[in-house]
């Protein structure tokens, strides 16, 4: 079987619709989404639904214990080619490694799935090393936020509808990386989107979302670049009086990373649109934005707004900071950058 740093969530579907099952597949980490599209896959298409009744069954981690899931395991299948038992929120089972004794002759007509979220198995553990030589140990990553306007953009095209990249950086922006969160923004937006319409717009966004398409914080860093002062203030004050919607803690994050990625652009020894893109982590569309950036904040004005947003990180948690509140710092701040 593909050792757990060899197979990706993609790798494993293939397989599953080509009928190439594992007797185990262990699916753990941080990120929920890939877990649950491995394992609902299994639960629907395995069996069919008339096979499921008698041979699918559904253990929680908390109310099981490894013996039983081992006992199930074992049994044959009735009236099928396999039977299915799947494990969920298996990061509660006691016990686990118990498991490893199954392993050493796990029964092939036995499809054994486990979903263990929020953490992985000690990677040093003997249950480990059996996993990967009798099946499929999957671990599901969280992505990197600047990987997420890339993803969003793969998963509408997988269903052959576009977005537009200001779009795709709102959503990003908005709805951080938790990748099951945003496929249900997604879902949400195909739904609404008129027939007409060939892709997602930053207006469809705006309408269905709730995120303005004026004032948010691609649009602030677009107004610090080209050092549109009146429109900056304009964002910052749309920020104070919806601040619910509009965290400071995602401004300073969104502002923190820019930065930081500009620093290194100043750094780079040539600076054509693929070179920094890979360098930078981004899309190459974005590298036009560095370049601008760059004329107008000079390395050390860029390490100064560095410093000055670790600053005003701490004072919005209430360090060295008594009374001025979100937008009396974001205000300030910002006139700060500007100036």
């Amino acid at each position: 079987m593909a050792k757990s740093n060899t197979i990706t969530y993609q790798a494993i579907l293939n397989k599953l619709r080509a009928k190439e099952f594992a007797p185990i597949y262990y699916l753990m980490g941080e990120e929920a989404y890939y877990i649950d599209k491995i394992s609902d896959y299994i639960e629907s298409h395995i069996l069919t639904e008339e096979e499921k009744a008698f041979n699918q069954t559904i253990f929680y981690g908390k109310d099981s214990s490894i013996g039983a899931i081992i006992n199930a395991a074992k049994q044959f299948p009735m009236g099928a080619p396999y039977q299915v038992i799947i494990v969920k929120e298996a990061q509660q089972l006691k016990a686990i490694d118990d498991l490893r004794f199954y392993l050493e002759k796990p029964l092939p007509t036995t499809l054994l799935v486990f979903c263990h979220k929020n953490g992985k198995l000690d990677r040093r553990s003997k249950l480990v090393q059996e996993i990967e030589k009798k099946g499929i140990l999957y671990t599901a990553d969280k992505i990197y936020d600047d990987q997420v306007p890339k993803w969003i953009t793969e998963y509408l095209a997988e269903r052959k509808i576009t977005i537009t990249t200001k779009a795709a950086e709102m959503l990003s922006e908005f709805l951080g990386n938790d990748l099951s969160k945003i496929a249900n923004e997604l879902e949400k937006l195909i739904i609404t989107k008129p027939t007409n319409m060939p892709g997602i717009t930053p207006e469809l966004v705006e309408k269905n979302i709730g995120i303005s398409k004026d004032f948010n914080n691609f649009e602030l860093l677009k107004a610090l670049i080209s050092n549109d002062i009146l429109k900056s203030n304009r964002i910052i004050r749309y920020f104070a009086t919806n601040e619910r919607a509009n965290p400071i803690s995602v401004t300073l994050v969104v502002l923190f990373n820019f930065f930081s990625n500009l620093l290194v652009y100043h750094s780079l020894p040539e600076k054509n649109d693929a070179i920094a893109a890979k360098a930078l982590g981004v899309n190459p569309y974005f590298v036009k934005d560095y370049a601008a950036a760059s004329r107008r904040f000079p390395v050390t004005k860029t390490e100064q707004i560095i410093s000055m947003l670790r600053n005003y990180d701490a004072q919005s948690k209430g360090i060295s900071n008594s009374s001025a509140d979100a937008g009396e710092l974001l205000k300030e701040l910002i006139y700060k950058i500007l100036h």
